[in-house]
């Protein structure tokens, strides 16, 4: 069976390039596992990968949502899967690349819930609760609970989030004591690119910068001009909520880009402390990018 090939890590780490570089020489193709990616007219604050940077590799999962829509785990399973065994049935490598851990996850594994029973009324009942209140109180819920499942689970995964909750209501019993594990799809091998943590923020601070330098505030103004509510889940996205809000207050752009770039500093962390979790992980430490795609083609085909 063709293993996957995963490029994971931080943001401003180099994935894309890294991906790209390697699906050329393994005739791969790229599913990003970006949850903001997957919406149509955010380009400058996602760093969205031009035809250029795209080198002609066939990518999947960037701008199949309306930025006024919803758009959870469940649904990226739903419409990646099927991408993912098409690139397989044509023979092709699937080269998962992006920073989203849920999304990854999503596709490298199927959840299993044990022996525990199903509650249409209970299932019925949660959906309610997050309609009306939202998913993050449905998250809280799931917390308070049962913690070990609500700190795998993101609040947009809400079908699992409910599910969890279900588990609990009807047996008295965490999901996470119910023989609950990941179960593969495919063999994989997961490559991220490993930067001092002073690099990795310069490089952050790089990338905010000329977000608004290429017109990121520009973007904002035209997506909320175009109808996209400022609470709007793609406007919660690090560099789009914080326009949003600047905007509003009036600050200068100076303080714009402090705000963002701590922001996505922050981010950074949870995204390292994620994937230093993940099964069949490789280290890179930077190098030219040819040394490193070399080292990840060994790896991968041993």
């Amino acid at each position: 069976m063709k293993k996957l090939l995963v490029v994971c890590g931080a943001t401003a780490s180099g994935k894309t390039a890294l991906a790209v570089e390697c699906a050329k020489r393994l005739g791969g193709e790229i599913i990003s596992c970006d949850a903001l990616l997957v919406y149509r007219g955010l380009n400058v604050g996602t760093a969205k990968p031009t035809e250029a940077e795209r080198g002609g590799v066939p990518h999947y999962m960037i701008d199949v949502a309306d930025p006024r829509e919803k758009f959870s785990v469940s649904d990226f399973e739903r419409m990646a899967i099927p991408v993912l065994e098409e690139i397989l049935s044509r023979g092709k490598t699937p080269v998962l690349c992006g920073g989203t851990g849920f999304y990854m996850n999503a596709l490298l594994y199927r959840s299993s819930f044990g022996c525990a029973p199903a509650s249409e009324e209970i299932r019925a009942k949660y959906e309610r609760i997050c309609a009306e209140k939202g998913r993050e109180y449905l998250h809280a819920l799931l917390m308070e609970a049962d913690p070990e499942s609500a700190e795998k689970l993101h609040f947009n995964d809400v079908k699992r989030v409910v599910r969890a909750l279900e588990i609990y209501e009807l047996t008295g019993k965490k999901k996470s004591e119910q023989n609950d594990g990941n179960i593969p799809r495919y063999p994989f091998e997961a490559f991220a690119v490993s930067y001092p943590r002073e690099t990795l923020y310069e490089r952050i601070d790089r990338r905010v910068s000329d977000m608004l330098a290429n017109g990121l505030e520009e973007e904002v103004r035209g997506l909320l001009a175009q109808g996209v509510p400022e609470d709007a889940q793609c406007m919660q996205g690090i560099g789009y909520k914080e326009v949003v809000e600047c905007l509003k207050s009036g600050d200068s752009q100076s303080t714009m880009r402090d705000i963002i770039a701590k922001n996505t500093r922050n981010y950074a962390k949870r995204q390292l402390t994620f994937f230093k979790r993940m099964e069949n992980l490789h280290e890179l430490f930077p190098k030219s990018m040819e040394e490193i795609v070399r080292e990840v083609l060994k790896i991968y085909g041993n």
